[in-house]
């Protein structure tokens, strides 16, 4: 039997949620980002941003088709949501990116404008398939077919939501402007200053720069970020 409920004081620690005095919190569906980089639409909505006080209002939001994923209607309080996934709420004309911040916890970052038409995708893996033709996987459970290798593991892909329309390609190199989605400096962003094997060095906006891995960091831009990152 699937559990549909999860103890609050074992939940992932990058949920921000209160740990005592209520004894539950919703389980969010299997999704395709990992746990600790996820949680439901519920938690988003009534724990963060604080919009209800109940779930049962959200049921009754999502009912009245007033939550859109990527630009995908969902109807599953228990729906799973991620980092760089974008939350919209069009009857109140607000919309928010997924991120991490330097605590670790996840949080909705409002954006505007052309923003909101667009989602920043990680390659993680490539599979050829049939005619010679090129299958992108990417973080987000999505894989996108192209006609040309010219993309690597690593890089990122700027796409419009919710056609999956390749719009930019964000190479993973030195000088790249990347987010870091794990690991000590999670919720971190910089410029990569070298790239050795599997270790990149990164210069922080502010600070001194530091190591970490290479599969950490999420490309967001060339010499600045192109998202909104607060």
């Amino acid at each position: 039997m699937v559990k549909r409920h999860l103890k609050r004081l074992v939940a992932p620690k990058s949920w921000k949620i209160k740990r005592k005095g209520i004894t539950f919190v919703t389980r969010p569906n299997p999704g395709m980002h990992s746990k600790k980089n996820s949680t439901s639409i519920n938690i988003v909505l009534r724990d963060m941003l604080g919009y209800t006080k109940t779930t049962r209002d959200i049921k009754m939001i999502l009912a009245d088709k007033g939550i859109l994923v990527d630009k995908i209607q969902i109807k599953d309080h228990r729906f799973s949501v991620g980092v760089m996934d974008i939350i919209e709420m069009p009857k109140i004309n607000k919309c928010f990116r997924i991120l991490l911040n330097k605590k670790g916890n996840l949080y909705p970052a409002e954006i505007k404008g052309d923003e909101t038409k667009i989602k920043l995708c990680k390659i993680v893996g490539k599979t050829v398939i049939k005619k010679g033709k090129i299958q992108l996987n990417l973080n987000d459970g999505k894989n996108i077919i192209i006609g040309k290798n010219n993309y690597k593991t690593g890089d990122t892909l700027v796409v419009e939501v919710p056609e999956q329309k390749i719009k930019e390609h964000l190479k993973f190199e030195k000088g790249s402007f990347v987010y870091l989605s794990g690991g000590k400096h999670k919720g971190e962003s910089g410029i990569v200053d070298e790239i050795k094997d599997s270790i990149i060095r990164v210069k922080p906006e502010s600070g001194e720069s530091f190591e970490t891995s290479k599969k950490l960091a999420f490309v967001i831009g060339k010499d600045k970020p192109i998202i909104t990152l607060s």
